[in-house]
């Protein structure tokens, strides 16, 4: 069940991330670049699956503190995106 409850936050992690990352907002903009020179063009989104296999494997073992990491995570994510496109400065 934790691997599940894992797996389906990383699916909104994954959309959440996307959307941001191809907003055009400036602040989303300048940390493109700084991502794409130290890892790439696809950095954060290597970073966002590295955390997801780290929770998904801690899940796998039984670890209910993984769930709620990865869910307050989840949530943290959520909020972004929501400040984000909301458009209340």
């Amino acid at each position: 069940m934790y691997v599940f409850i894992i797996f389906i936050c990383g699916i909104g992690n994954f959309a959440m991330h996307k959307a941001m990352m191809e907003s055009d907002h400036p602040m989303i903009t300048e940390a493109r670049g700084s991502f794409s020179k130290l890892l790439g063009p696809y950095g954060s989104y290597i970073l966002e699956f590295l955390m997801l296999a780290a929770a998904l494997v801690f899940a796998n073992m039984g670890m209910l503190m993984a769930v709620i990491f990865y869910g307050i995570y989840t949530l943290a994510n959520g909020a972004g995106a929501y400040a984000l496109f909301s458009n209340r400065h």
